[in-house]
């Protein structure tokens, strides 16, 4: 045992005094084993990190003769240069045949080796536990930094290629000297705040760096630093000389042939310096990284492709209209979606407002959102009442889900079902009234002009896409002038509960407000949206309504005979000049109102109403109570009549029929002129 046995064997007194040791124990210890004799254990082993500790553990065995195995022991030894040295310590009391202590015998081995190895075990287990977590390029270099400090570095630099962080394809091949790095994370052990430049600096290679090298040859470099430091810049070099760094490892971040990055980890002060079983777990954490990274870069460009798409969907400024102000908010969610809103002109000075929200996220979200986003506006301009628009809505979004269904298993969007949510409002300025649908959405929520929030009872018909479900139902509510109205997807407040007498507090509590300008409103709620997870896209599109100015309104009950257009005229005549309506537009107007009467005589019923709106066209309605729909007509030379709709269709801007309960409505739209402006000329400084 003492002579040839390969484990370190010391026998102690009960003082713990060294009496006798063995061979082996001169590789723990450094010394001379005649050195050691008479020593106090913690004396003989003086660079033990918890001397303390192990002294407490070998009285305790003295006392209680309860051995202890495989203690682990650690120490930086003089006679190493300061290296940490790992020991597996055992410990066993001895005694007479009486029962008498007469002190312990206390065996070490080596197992520095092991415990390294362990270590770096640990610390690839970490970067492959806590990195590539989030689809961000910033987060992930971060993640990966604060995996290894301090357990393998005591600072960890991440730089990775610019266009990458923006999701972009990294230039392949040898990169050249105009490639910008941006810093994309950094961190050092405690007490050791030295960095050269901050984060999110961006800066361009120096060839004749191992950076520059790494990332064109893919290869790590093990480097040894010394006070003399040419190769760096002035910045690094003061950087590393404070942080008294000793050696570096420089590991490209590389996928595929292309360089996604670099990795820069140091050791400084009393750590040990990097050995060659350490550039081997370098390598496996680069690897790892970069194809986190490489994931992170992919989704961030899907998720730039997708934005843009939708972006370019939507309406860059919904229109705001005389009766109506409108302010909007969309704010994308973080994996993408496919929100929209819209704010359409109707006939008779209404205006339709939408908000939906396509399920999924990526293109195919915002395509499948553009897609029924134009469906809407076509559905629109044929004066359909709001759950008639979701009953043909819900048709196309059903023809979408079955050409989903009709794909390839192997399709990526066989995967994702088609379904989608929208709500629906007009808002009737003559009449003050707002009729609304909904399609599985939130319920739309309005703030009265005291300040007062009430949700409108209504019934939520099928998702879209539904092929089954009970039919749409419209619902209509009063709006005093200056209500705002509020249509909103589920990330900004969600359904309320049945029992809730009105809209969630979230909403009253900010828009209970309605003297504020429409724009603060939507900041404040913006600012609560920050603090917020957002699985979807944040839709918001405020309204806030106001009556028809009686003054650019009028209304004629007419007879249902002969002598009504002629009447009708007159009433069209006389009322555009109050107007100041020009001749011609005013011309045209009596020829549209004299042949929209003319067909109300002929082909509806009484009773027959003329209404004339001015706003920012001018409108003519002729109702009546039959349901027949005329049709346009191109008449031929020899026929007497038929040439009515057609005269209509091009004196007017538009047309069009509007169906209600008691009939239809027959309307015209004629663009009226801008009155020029006194200061239209140019002005100095001025641009034009």
């Amino acid at each position: 045992m003492f002579t040839q046995s390969p484990v370190g064997l010391h026998i102690l007194d009960t003082e713990l005094r060294v009496v006798r040791v063995n061979a082996a124990a001169w590789g723990m210890r450094g010394v001379a084993v005649e050195g050691l004799v008479g020593l106090h254990f913690a004396e003989a082993y003086a660079g033990l990190s918890a001397p303390d500790e192990v002294e407490a553990m070998l009285r305790g065995v003295l006392e209680s003769g309860v051995p202890v195995r495989e203690h682990l022991l650690r120490m930086r030894l003089a006679a190493e240069q300061g290296r940490e040295k790992c020991g597996s310590m055992s410990v066993f009391r001895l005694q007479d045949p009486q029962g008498t202590v007469l002190g312990l015998a206390a065996t070490v081995v080596d197992v520095t080796e092991q415990e390294q190895a362990r270590a770096r075990l640990r610390v690839l287990n970490a970067v492959r536990e806590r990195v590539g977590r989030t689809l961000d390029v910033i987060a992930t270099c971060q993640e990966l930094v604060e995996a290894l400090v301090p357990g393998f570095a005591d600072v960890a630099v991440v730089d990775v290629v610019d266009a990458v962080v923006r999701g972009e394809e990294s230039p392949t091949g040898p990169l050249a000297q105009d490639v910008a790095l941006r810093r994309a994370a950094f961190r050092a052990r405690d007490g050791l705040q030295v960095q050269a430049y901050p984060v999110g600096d961006v800066r361009h290679l120096n060839l004749l760096t191992p950076y520059a090298q790494a990332m064109s040859d893919f290869r790590l470099r093990l480097v040894a630093l010394s006070a003399d430091i040419s190769w760096l810049d002035a910045a690094r070099a003061r950087a590393v000389r404070a942080a008294g760094a000793h050696t570096l490892i420089v590991a490209p971040l590389a996928l595929r042939g292309t360089a996604l990055g670099v990795l820069s980890l140091f050791r400084t002060g009393g750590s040990d310096p990097y050995s060659e079983d350490d550039v081997g777990l370098a390598v496996d954490v680069a690897s790892h990284t970069a194809l986190c990274i490489d994931n992170a870069r992919r989704f961030t460009r899907e998720y730039t492709i997708a934005a843009t798409v939708q972006r370019h969907q939507l309406p860059r400024y919904p229109a705001s209209h005389s009766t109506v102000e409108t302010a909007h908010l969309h704010v994308p969610g973080f994996s993408g979606g496919g929100g929209w809103f819209d704010s359409i002109p109707l006939s008779g000075a209404r205006t339709a407002l939408v908000v939906g929200e396509v399920a999924g996220s990526g293109i195919q979200a915002a395509t499948t959102m553009g897609q029924l986003r134009t469906v809407i506006r076509c559905l629109a301009a044929l004066d359909l009442q709001p759950d008639e628009l979701l009953a043909r809505l819900n048709d196309t979004a059903a023809f979408l889900a079955e050409e989903r269904a009709a794909l390839p298993p192997g399709d990526a969007l066989y995967r994702q079902p088609l379904s989608a949510s929208c709500v629906y409002a007009v808002y009737d300025p003559v009449t003050r009234t707002c009729t609304f649908a909904r399609a599985g959405h939130t319920p739309p929520a309005i703030i009265r002009p005291d300040g007062s929030t009430v949700v409108p009872d209504s019934t939520a018909g099928p998702v879209l896409g539904s092929a089954e479900g009970p039919p749409f139902a419209a619902t209509t509510t009063e709006l005093p002038h200056g209500s705002i109205l509020a249509l909103y997807t589920s990330v900004i407040l969600p359904v309320p509960p049945a029992d809730s007498d009105g809209a969630p507090a979230p909403l009253r509590d900010v828009l209970a407000q309605p003297g504020r300008p429409l724009e603060d409103l939507r900041d404040d709620i913006l600012r609560i949206l920050r603090s917020k997870e957002r699985p979807g896209d944040a839709v918001l599109l405020l309204a806030r309504t106001r009556p028809f100015p009686a003054h650019s309104l009028a209304t004629w009950l007419l007879d249902h005979d002969p002598t009504a257009a002629a009447t009708a005229r007159g009433h069209t005549h006389r009322t555009l000049a109050d107007w100041n309506v020009d001749e011609e537009t005013a011309y045209a107007a009596e020829l549209i109102v004299s042949e929209l009467v003319t067909n109300a005589i002929r082909y509806g019923a009484p009773p027959m109403q003329l209404r004339l709106i001015k706003d920012r066209t001018l409108t003519c309605e002729v109702h009546d109570d039959s349901p027949v729909s005329p049709h346009l007509r191109h008449a031929r030379t020899v026929d007497e009549g038929g040439r009515g709709l057609f005269i209509v269709a091009q004196l007017a801007r538009r047309w069009g029929i509007r169906y209600t309960t008691e009939g239809k409505t027959v309307w015209s739209e004629q663009t009226l002129p801008t009155p020029a402006s006194p200061h239209s000329e140019p002005t100095a400084g001025s641009v034009q």
